[in-house]
């Protein structure tokens, strides 16, 4: 079977790999010059299903506003006059209830726990290795108001069976060190011992050139300029390079999605919602973190990779800019001076934005689509390193006929229309 897709990410490349040792005959369309240099080229590392949550949920609009109004805030809403904007946040807004909490989240953990055990089975597999860690996530409290909102989330956790501790400042010393030098900055974390660390660009390189020896052929530099459908199925794709036909077809072009898929009558509630990092040499190994340790108050991830700390974080709509802004760059060299200081040398950070694909209510869209042939894995935010695995695994077997392992219902396009909310166009 001929199987192409579109897009060269973690997704995208892990897919190829699983459907070219299946033995399909796969092609992946990537516009750069090489495997995970969008969204997947510097995130924050997490690996955390114990973090998988909707950003809709009760109270998000006062949030918001509290953010708005900070120095270093995690939010940041550009005054755009683009539709999809305000319908996506409308919709947003329509799940930030808490029935709507947890039927989100409680979509968003199996996959999330999926994924892990997918990608320990890729490193048992193959050997990959991309400064990987398994020494869970701490979410660190500045305030008490903080640590006792915990409630609602640790309740899904274990309704999932997943573990979860909650620590007091020793505690969170016991487990990343080098908070010792800043103890009055916090009172507690949540601590999830399930989650894992490593970078997603150096897993996507090495996963791609598996799938490349195992057949899978890679087509860098070569953009994806329109769709043909022929009735109920996928007909042919156009590129700059020429038209391309397969038997089967899958669309994991991040927040491009929607504009790719919106001409043939897909329409997909996915916005993008910038984020930015940075990545900072070691200079102190004592002085950096063991694993991710995630600050409540400013929302950004500090996570040890290798021989560099990267901090990644905040929330910026903006609509299709990647343009690097300053102000952004304080904020994570703020709160890496603050919790780590002397780590890193921050001065010789490499500072990074991308684009993170974002549904309204949390879960992704992962699974078939009104034709036949085409399958979609998109809209995973802030977690797209996090389900990875999982949905690469999900999108190869849908592509083979297969059912995958876990149920994918309420992950498909259709949940907007059985709930009543209609498909949100994420598209311009």
């Amino acid at each position: 079977m001929r199987v192409l897709i579109l897009g060269g990410g973690v997704i995208g490349a892990t897919a190829a790999y699983h459907l070219a040792r299946d033995g399909h005959e796969v092609t992946v369309v990537e516009r750069q010059p090489g495997a995970g240099l969008e969204t997947s080229y510097a995130n924050a590392g997490e690996v955390s299903p114990g973090y998988s949550s909707p950003w809709a949920g009760p109270g998000m609009l006062w949030k918001a506003v509290k953010w708005l109004a900070m120095r270093h805030r995690p939010l940041v809403v550009w005054p755009l006059l683009d539709p999809a904007l305000w319908r996506w946040g409308f919709a947003m807004l329509a799940n930030c209830t808490a029935e709507r909490y947890e039927i989100n989240k409680s979509r968003m953990l199996p996959l999330a726990e999926y994924s892990r055990d997918c990608l320990r089975e890729l490193r048992a597999a193959t050997g990959i290795a991309y400064d990987e860690r398994a020494l869970g996530t701490l979410q660190l409290f500045r305030t008490h108001r903080q640590l006792d909102a915990t409630g609602a989330d640790t309740a899904i956790l274990d309704r999932f069976g997943v573990p979860w501790e909650r620590l007091d400042p020793d505690g969170c010393i016991r487990h990343e060190p080098a908070l010792a030098r800043v103890r009055e900055k916090f009172v507690g974390g949540l601590r999830l011992p399930g989650d894992e660390t490593g970078d997603c660009h150096k897993f996507t390189r090495a996963i791609a050139a598996l799938a490349a020896g195992a057949g899978a052929r890679f087509r860098y530099g070569v953009s994806v300029e329109r769709l043909h459908a022929d009735g109920d199925r996928l007909g042919s794709v156009m590129t700059d390079a020429g038209a391309i036909v397969a038997d089967r077809y899958v669309v994991a072009l991040g927040s491009y999605s929607p504009l790719l898929l919106r001409p043939i009558g897909i329409r997909l509630p996915v916005y993008p919602v910038k984020g930015y990092s940075i990545t900072v040499p070691i200079v102190d190994p004592a002085g950096a973190p063991e694993s991710t340790v995630m600050d409540e108050t400013h929302k950004v991830a500090v996570t040890r990779l290798g021989d560099r700390i990267r901090a990644g974080g905040t929330a910026e709509l903006a609509g299709y800019s990647t343009r690097l802004r300053v102000a952004r760059r304080g904020t994570l060299e703020h709160v890496v001076r603050d919790l780590f200081p002397g780590g890193g040398d921050v001065a010789r950070a490499e500072f990074w934005t991308g684009l993170r694909p974002m549904t309204p209510d949390g879960p992704p869209i992962v699974g078939a689509t009104r034709y036949r042939n085409l399958v979609v894995a998109t809209g995973h935010g802030t977690l797209g390193w996090t389900m990875a695995a999982g949905t690469a695994r999900v999108v190869a077997d849908l592509c083979a006929g297969r059912e995958p392992a876990i149920a994918i219902d309420g992950l498909s396009l259709d949940r907007y229309l059985a709930e009543g909310g209609g498909a949100v166009s994420g598209a311009r």
